[in-house]
């Protein structure tokens, strides 16, 4: 039996912890168990790169990994032990820099980066209504989408009809094979209308996650020409749809159209104001 199949979102669900001002926080002790590492001194080896990592992005380090004392039980007696209070932030980094091989790494990466992400973009993402995290994120995805566009032409991908063709790239890896008018049709939309008004949070973000990842990995891989790019986009919306799978969650296509559009939605609210 694989790692995959036997690890799932619960297991690090399980081991998440809520301090008494309501944040969040996991065990590195606990993390080095689910990650798979024997000797604490080769997972605090890992915790170091992490630390440096936080440190790198002008973040303060002791507010993402505290040190702290715990009793546990050796035997017939207790002895006191150091660990530390990880945020999730910090559980990311350490997961980046974990070993590539354990394939409960690579579900631990997606379980803290999608969220962490979300945190990062979106102020006080969690104290969101479900139309105010699909305003957020549609936001994000229109400005990250320029941020392709530019990585995607500095890969050879010049002219509007040849963009076109890299999106549906990515969604034809995202929705298993479904281009955006097979999406648009599926929804049931009028040719005027968006895909994107017509998403859920949950179906936004992972179009957020795959636009951003792509992003990332034609800059990083220096990926040349238009053929090699499409290419990137889908693999990269097929692995966050195999991701979603072993995650255990529903399929982007599967996923409920809104009532309302957003469109409609923040109409409403320019009303109120």
């Amino acid at each position: 039996m694989s790692d995959i199949v036997k690890y799932s979102v619960e297991t690090f669900d399980s081991i998440r912890h809520i301090n008494e001002d309501g944040q969040e926080f996991w065990y590195a002790r606990e993390l080095q168990s689910v990650l798979e590492y024997a000797k604490w001194e080769n997972f605090a080896n890992v915790i170091d790169k992490a630390k440096e990592a936080c440190k790198n992005s002008s973040n303060i380090v002791e507010d993402h990994f505290p040190d702290v004392r715990k009793m546990v039980i050796a035997g017939v007696a207790t002895k006191e032990i150091n660990d530390m209070m990880l945020s999730r932030y910090a559980c990311y980094l350490i997961v980046m820099n974990g070993d590539p091989r354990k394939e409960v790494i690579a579900l631990g990466q997606t379980y803290f980066a999608v969220k962490t992400r979300q945190q990062e973009i979106i102020e006080n993402y969690d104290n969101l209504s479900e139309a105010q995290k699909r305003i957020a994120i549609r936001n994000e995805i229109v400005n990250h989408n320029k941020a392709l566009a530019d990585a995607a032409n500095k890969a050879g991908v010049k002219e509007p009809v040849e963009y076109a063709i890299f999106q549906n790239y990515g969604y034809k890896g995202l929705y298993g094979g479904m281009d955006m008018k097979a999406i648009h049709a599926h929804k049931g939309l009028k040719k005027s209308q968006k895909i994107l008004d017509h998403m859920g949070s949950t179906e936004l973000a992972a179009n957020l996650f795959r636009a951003t990842q792509t992003e990332e990995k034609l800059r990083k891989d220096n990926v040349e020409g238009k053929e090699n790019a499409n290419k990137t986009h889908y693999e990269v919306g097929a692995k966050v749809r195999q991701t979603i799978k072993e995650l255990g969650g529903t399929m982007p296509e599967e996923l409920p159209t809104p009532d309302k559009s957003i469109k409609q939605i923040e109409r409403e609210i320019e009303k109120k104001k």
